[in-house]
């Protein structure tokens, strides 16, 4: 994604978290303190500050992303901000470089319509998720069907509900994490 792309981005999700503040949906997904979470696409860093609170001081958040302005951006804010327990983390295409089973909970949100490939995205999400962990992902630009037959098509995730804005996933049984 080229820079201008990332910028102009960036201010859309700002006025977009003006009207639908970000902190409201991540109190939805479950998350607790101490958890590992992951925010995989996490561009400029909208759903940060809120994970980094519900996790609080014993939990983590990687905030992944194949942008470098994004992981440079999610740096910024968690210093300027002292969120503490926030790893910035720069992917290599679909390899977050994250460990096996790190995470409690992932969520993808309003990037999955970008992913080329999401055989290899969601297998990946299956790797570093843990074997009684979650995904949540929602549709980003694209129809709900199309994301619906991604995630059942990838033979790793059974959906176990949905909202008008997100699906929540788990790994069927027998998945567990492999590189």
């Amino acid at each position: 994604m080229p820079d201008l792309y990332f910028r102009l981005m960036s201010l859309t999700i700002r006025i977009r978290d003006h009207f639908r503040p970000p902190a409201r949906l991540l109190t939805e997904f479950g998350i607790r303190e101490g958890m590992t979470v992951v925010d995989y696409g996490c561009g400029p860093g909208s759903y940060v500050k809120g994970a980094s609170g519900l996790v609080g001081a014993a939990g983590t958040v990687y905030a992944v992303d194949v942008h470098e302005l994004a992981v440079k951006a999610v740096s910024h804010r968690s210093r300027k901000e002292g969120l503490r327990n926030v790893i910035p983390v720069l992917a290599n295409g679909y390899d977050s470089t994250l460990p096996d089973a790190a995470a409690d909970l992932v969520y993808a949100l309003d990037m999955f319509h970008l992913v080329e490939r999401p055989e290899a995205f969601l297998a990946e999400l299956r790797r570093i998720t843990k074997p009684d962990g979650t995904l949540v992902l929602d549709d980003g630009h694209q129809s709900r069907e199309k994301t619906r037959r991604a995630l059942l098509d990838s033979g790793v995730w059974s959906i176990e509900a949905e909202t008008g804005e997100y699906l929540r996933c788990r790994l069927l049984s027998g998945n567990t994490p492999m590189r």
